[in-house]
């Protein structure tokens, strides 16, 4: 599928998930702007991009956990670009594996923020830039552990269902435009954060994040999505 000429956004473009998505829509056309916490790591996936393709991205380095700072960025977007077609919300933070008396405060406050204040934010400040392309796209990855809690799992699993809900009240909001979200569920894919959740996991035997990529790029570019999302799950 060719994205030729679209302009694509993706979080937590320095790693894992966000890192592919980045790649794979600038290997199918697409002008990418990155956002990440780590200026050197962006720079990396510049170079990576420059060498794919030929182009370069548009870098952006930010910590979701002071999401005011998407605010003005819309504004900036808007400015330079005039809208956006896909947007991927990839960025979050699992908030320790952990008995949920024990969870310190500021892990709490901070996973919040990141997975569902952030994703506020990100709505707020990129809706108009969405609706201002002719099929605009935002896809939002989730967790299983909405439909499936579990114990030690309460801050990241409660920030993602309540990810969930915003994300699907948004989309009854657009229902009658050109804008369509969409909620996808990775399953277990070799990450950082899956490691940090699964320290006794062989990583070898989980497929690499660049294996999403692919069905990444497919649901940015499709016309057929139905207004209200469904939960997308990943079968490697």
């Amino acid at each position: 599928m060719t994205l030729s000429g679209k302009i694509a956004l993706v979080t937590g473009a320095t790693r894992g998930i966000g890192n592919a998505a980045a790649l794979g829509l600038a290997k199918a056309g697409a002008h990418v702007i990155a956002l990440g916490r780590t200026q050197g790591a962006l720079e990396v996936l510049d170079d990576e991009i420059l060498a794919a393709t030929g182009q370069r991205a548009t870098l952006v380095p930010i910590d979701l956990r002071k999401p005011e700072d998407l605010d003005p960025l819309g504004a900036h977007l808007h400015e330079r670009f005039g809208r956006l077609d896909i947007v991927v919300h990839a960025a979050a933070l699992l908030g320790g594996i952990s008995p949920i008396g024990h969870i310190e405060p500021k892990s709490w406050d901070q996973t919040l923020t990141v997975n569902l204040t952030a994703t506020w934010r990100l709505i707020r400040s990129f809706e108009p830039l969405l609706r201002a392309s002719e099929a605009g796209r935002a896809i939002f990855l989730t967790t299983g552990r909405v439909v499936r809690p579990k114990a030690f799992w309460g801050p990241y699993a409660a920030s993602k269902a309540g990810m969930e809900a915003l994300v699907k009240c948004w989309a009854d909001e657009l229902e009658q435009t050109s804008v369509r979200a969409v909620l996808l569920d990775p399953g277990a894919v070799r990450t950082r954060m899956r490691a940090e959740a699964y320290p006794g996991e062989d990583p070898l035997t989980l497929p690499e994040p660049a294996a999403l990529a692919p069905l990444i790029v497919e649901l940015a570019g499709r016309a057929d999505l139905p207004a209200m999302p469904e939960t997308v799950v990943f079968n490697a």
